[in-house]
C-alpha cells in the first residue's frame, strides 16, 4: 500500500532582510575576477567554491559557528532547508546538504558575494540577485591561457573540463536548475562591457532590488 504523505512544508515566512549576489559564471568569463572587484566596492565578504567546501566539511565535523550566526538565522536556515528538501529542489549526500546550510545561513543575513555552488538557484528570490557572467568561447580560452600559462588547446580543453563540470553539479544536486538566461536576474558579457562595467551594472541591480523590496513591503504595510 503506497504512504500518503502530506502536503510539503511552507517556506518561512520571514524573507532575510540583506541581499546576497549569487554569480554563475562561465569558465574563464573572469566572473571570479568581477566578484572580487565587487567585494572591494561594496566592502561585502566573498565566499568562493573553495571557501564553502572548506566550511561545509567543518559544519558536519564541527557545527562550525559563523560570524553571522544567530538563533533566529539557524532556525530560518534549517525551515528553509526542510522546505527545499520536502519540495525536492535539491539532492545529495550529508556534505552537500552541510554546503546548502551553509549557503542559507550567509544569506539569512545578507551583504554576502557567493560564486558558484548553484546558490541562486535556491535562495528566495527576494533575496537574491542572480548573475550570469559569460563570453565568447575564444575569450574564455585567451583568459584561461594567459592566466593559467597553458598553450591554447590546453586552456580549450581546460574550459570545457570546467564547464562540464559545473553544469554536473547543477544536475546531480538542483533538478529544477540550468544556466538558461530566464532563470537569472541579470545576464553579463564581460568580453563586451569589462569588469569595472560589469560591476556598475550589479551595483546598479543591487540598488534596484533593494528599492522593489522596500517598495513592496511599503504596500504590503498599507
Amino acid at each position: 500500500m503506497k504512504e500518503e504523505r502530506g502536503p510539503a512544508p511552507a517556506p518561512p515566512t520571514l524573507v532575510p532582510q540583506g541581499l546576497t549576489v549569487a554569480i554563475s559564471r562561465q569558465a574563464g568569463a573572469r566572473g571570479n575576477s568581477i566578484a572580487r572587484r565587487l567585494s572591494r566596492q561594496l566592502g561585502w565578504a566573498i565566499y568562493d567554491r573553495e571557501m564553502l567546501t572548506f566550511m561545509a566539511q567543518e559544519d558536519i565535523a564541527s557545527q562550525l559557528a559563523l560570524p553571522t550566526d544567530t538563533d533566529s538565522t539557524r532556525a530560518w536556515a534549517n525551515a528553509y532547508l526542510a522546505h527545499l528538501q520536502a519540495t525536492q529542489q535539491i539532492c545529495g549526500d550529508e556534505l552537500f546538504l552541510a554546503l546548502v546550510r551553509v549557503l542559507l545561513r550567509l544569506a539569512a543575513v545578507g551583504e554576502v558575494i557567493i560564486v558558484g555552488r548553484g546558490a541562486g538557484h535556491i535562495l528566495p528570490p527576494e533575496s537574491v540577485l542572480h548573475v550570469r557572467v559569460v563570453a565568447p568561447m575564444a575569450d574564455r580560452v585567451g583568459y584561461l591561457s594567459q592566466w593559467l600559462r597553458l598553450p591554447p588547446e590546453a586552456a580549450a580543453h581546460e574550459v570545457r573540463r570546467r564547464d562540464q563540470r559545473r553544469a554536473d553539479f547543477l544536475a546531480a544536486h538542483y533538478p529544477h536548475a540550468s544556466t538558461e538566461l530566464d532563470q537569472y536576474d541579470l545576464g553579463l558579457n564581460s568580453s563586451r562591457l569589462g569588469e569595472e562595467q560589469c560591476v556598475d551594472l550589479i551595483v546598479t541591480a543591487i540598488k534596484q532590488k533593494m528599492n522593489r523590496r522596500r517598495q513592496s513591503h511599503s504596500e504590503l504595510a498599507v
